[in-house]
């Protein structure tokens, strides 16, 4: 049986891929909960318009949250290899690799976001098209932002999923956690490349509960990782 010694690098990077998770974590949380849902009115473009309009720079603190947590995952990302490269080299530059494209991802959301405002601004060349018009292509923006995050879903599984197997494997955190993870992530796959080829698979599966299990696993080993020993 391998046993993988863990160094002081690697309890480092334990630390700061704990604090990574959770901040990116509650960096969505407030992006998405604390502005997005105030901000965006389902199936109105004009509410969603105005709304914008009048809270600018709620807005715009939006697309910083999106470019923070692009950031934070590069954090995230560089710290799992660094803790997790001495398990499996490949899976976990694979799963580094993903985590990348993940962030990308969040980097064009914050350019999708950056486009409707432009186009619920007042330059010039906007004029030659009517104000409900403007007001659908910026929903129509906002909405690409959500086709993006669900093009980044499956590399954030799959990313998960390869980080999960390398801790159990590797016994850093303890092998029910690890086994959670596993699971949580395989089913976050399975549901992230299911809904991109059947649309409406969240009407039998809430898209709430795409994610959840696997967000649960992240919030639990980022208080793990910063808090606790490598076993």
């Amino acid at each position: 049986m391998t046993i993988y010694i863990i160094t002081d690098i690697q309890r480092r990077a334990a630390r700061v891929a704990g604090f990574s998770l959770i901040l990116a974590i509650a960096t969505v949380i407030v992006a998405n909960y604390g502005i997005n849902f105030r901000l965006i009115v389902p199936g109105n473009a004009v509410d969603t318009a105005q709304h914008i309009k009048d809270n600018e720079t709620l807005f715009r603190l939006n697309i910083a949250c999106h470019l923070v947590y692009s950031a934070t995952l590069i954090v995230l990302l560089s710290s799992l290899y660094v803790l997790l490269k001495n398990v499996n080299q490949t899976l976990a530059l694979i799963g580094a690799f993903f985590r990348m494209l993940l962030a990308v991802t969040w980097c064009i959301t914050a350019l999708n976001s950056l486009g409707a405002l432009r186009l619920l601004g007042n330059t010039s060349y906007l004029s030659v098209f009517e104000t409900t018009q403007l007001q659908t292509l910026a929903r129509l923006n906002i909405a690409s932002s959500w086709d993006a995050y669900y093009v980044g879903l499956p590399f954030w599984t799959l990313a998960s999923t390869i980080c999960s197997y390398l801790f159990f494997r590797s016994k850093y955190i303890p092998k029910a956690l690890a086994l959670y993870g596993i699971i949580s992530c395989v089913w976050g796959v399975f549901c992230a490349f299911t809904f991109i080829v059947f649309p409406h698979f969240d009407s039998t599966v809430n898209a709430g509960w795409f994610d959840m299990p696997m967000l649960i696993f992240e919030i639990v080993l980022g208080f793990w990782l910063l808090f606790k020993r490598l076993t």
